[in-house]
């Protein structure tokens, strides 16, 4: 089995959440015998519990794809908010984003539940010599890893072979047939399908009977591509990305805004919409290291024009930016506030790193 150990600090509330996530996992994984892939995540004080997608699932229990979901609840009651990393294991922006929140979020007002590695599975395997298995940040405690994997879940997990044509059931887009294995393309998932599709059905019963209100999927795509710098809403929440690209804009980190299609179906922003209560949202910044003809490893962290800081940045500043637009467009018994994360400015100097324990 390989794992890789949360390491703890001593006599803390969060190191007693990161030393049990990291025994859980690590004994839960010995315990079936599967090879899992576990993160060095240390949870900050504002994280309340941490519990295991199999939760809403059993299936997923002692499978590759089991990951820790991180709950955070504010003072006030309020409404929850849902945020995923990792759909895609290669878009190291959105993990990052993701385990910011979790290491330094405090929620004043309602609950957040945050998945940083949404597709684990995807985590444990790279399927080219260009991408890195892991990238390094010098933090407050030291250099961390974090591993960077690829989009689909490995192949060796899945549970059958791929078909040659991928079609979703309620989609007219006839897909290869190794998009079975992205996540993105899977919901809302089957009880009793494969892998991902188990995973995509688990997210979607997370966002059902936690009566999730609003929810993140944190992408990366190709720099100067369509997708680059966009937030996709679902059509009933069409207006409130609208206006939050306002709030960007005063940011000087200008979005583009696209709704999501009716025609190509399983994607997150779509099905969780249609599915669920949630307002739903994907935001895609720009990966340097993602280009088709990329032929050697590239420096995901430190690129000139996009740097993993800026591409963090706008992942946050795109939340919050929707979380005030959402507020202004319910009732207060379902705001959402969240304090302690760091602005453009902060995660520009000192530094993304100086942000993570």
């Amino acid at each position: 089995m390989r794992s890789w150990m949360i390491r703890s600090f001593s006599g803390s509330k969060t190191g007693l959440l990161a030393l049990l996530a990291g025994l859980v996992f690590v004994m839960g994984a010995q315990s079936q015998g599967v090879s899992t892939l576990n993160h060095d995540i240390r949870p900050g004080p504002g994280v309340s519990s941490v519990r295991w997608l199999s939760e809403w699932l059993p299936s997923l229990a002692g499978t590759p794809a089991d990951t820790p979901v991180y709950i955070m609840e504010g003072k006030q009651a309020g409404g929850t908010m849902f945020l995923a990393g990792g759909t895609h294991s290669n878009e190291i922006a959105g993990i990052m984003t993701a385990i910011l929140f979790v290491e330094r979020a405090q929620v004043v007002k309602g609950r957040l539940i945050v998945i940083p590695h949404a597709n684990n599975s995807a985590s444990t395997w790279n399927d080219t010599l260009a991408d890195p298995s892991w990238i390094s940040l010098v933090t407050r405690s030291g250099t961390r890893f974090f591993k960077y994997g690829t989009r689909l879940t490995n192949p060796a997990h899945q549970g059958g072979p791929d078909p040659q044509v991928y079609l979703h059931p309620a989609s007219t887009e006839k897909l290869d047939g190794m998009e079975i294995r992205n996540l993105d393309r899977a919901y809302p998932g089957l009880a009793d399908g494969g892998l991902t599709q188990r995973l995509a059905f688990a997210v979607t019963t997370l966002l059902k009977s936690e009566n999730v209100d609003i929810a993140f999927d944190l992408h990366e795509a190709p720099v100067g591509t369509r997708l680059a710098n966009m937030i996709v809403a679902n059509p009933k929440n069409l207006d409130v990305a609208a206006l939050a690209l306002l709030g960007m804009e005063e940011k000087g980190l200008p979005m583009k805004l696209e709704p999501s299609s009716e025609n190509f179906r399983g994607l997150s922003h779509r099905e969780w919409g249609d599915s669920t209560k949630a307002m739903a949202f994907l935001i895609e910044t720009p990966h340097p290291g993602m280009m088709p003809d990329m032929k050697k490893p590239y420096d995901v962290v430190n690129d000139p024009v996009s740097p993993l800081w800026l591409r963090v940045a706008t992942h946050v500043e795109s939340i919050m930016s929707i979380i005030e637009s959402y507020n202004d467009a319910v009732s207060g018994e379902s705001a959402i506030s969240i304090g302690s994360m760091p602005d453009q400015r902060q995660l520009e100097s000192p530094g993304l790193g100086s942000w993570l324990n």
